[in-house]
């Protein structure tokens, strides 16, 4: 079994931050892994804006069919409090757990027959891991429903549209329909212009 452990810069592509050439692993026996740190500028999304860079580690290790890949990956993304509407920094965490199968045979070169297992995450012909469309599916599995700033955001004030947690403030008592101003002293309230 070998370990090595490398920096990501050592070990991918030059095209991408999120390809991994993984040749050298390929041809080791089963049970070996390297173990990557991970370095990634935000991805482009269409709806969705990354706030911090991807960073994490991952675990590569050899199987008798391909490679494990295991790993945690966190970023941010920027969301919008549910209650209060101010932009936040919403964490995010991309936890990896997959088997990487070759789509080239790694001794013959020939193409590999991928229709018994075809939503697999394959190598690419050049035996580089690829990892973009899992962290970015992460990504957006992880965008929540109904961020919050914090758990116990008071939200906005329904007559002024200020946040509540700002402090407290005074709103002028509202003018009451004439229609139902009859019903004010039903509950005692003296308090008539």
């Amino acid at each position: 079994m070998t370990n090595t452990t490398k920096r990501a810069q050592d070990n991918r592509s030059a095209a991408d931050p999120l390809i991994f050439n993984v040749t050298g692993l390929l041809a080791e026996p089963a049970g070996s892994f390297r173990d990557i740190f991970v370095s990634a500028p935000p991805l482009s999304f269409e709806d969705l804006v990354q706030t911090r860079d991807i960073e994490g580690d991952l675990r590569l290790t050899r199987t008798n069919r391909g490679l494990l890949v295991h790993g945690r990956l966190k970023t941010a993304i920027r969301q919008t409090c549910s209650r209060c509407l101010r932009e936040i920094d919403w964490p995010v965490q991309i936890d990896l757990n997959e088997e990487a199968l070759p789509s080239i045979d790694f001794t013959s070169g020939a193409p590999v027959d991928i229709s018994d297992e075809p939503d697999a995450l394959r190598l690419t012909d050049h035996h580089e891991l690829d990892l973009e469309e899992e962290v970015r599916d992460g990504i957006l599995l992880s965008e929540p429903i109904a961020p919050l700033c914090r758990k116990d955001c008071p939200g906005l004030c329904i007559v002024c549209g200020q946040e509540l947690a700002s402090g407290p403030h005074a709103h002028p008592d509202d003018d009451i329909d004439p229609r139902l101003e009859s019903l004010r002293s039903l509950l005692g309230d003296d308090s008539r212009p």
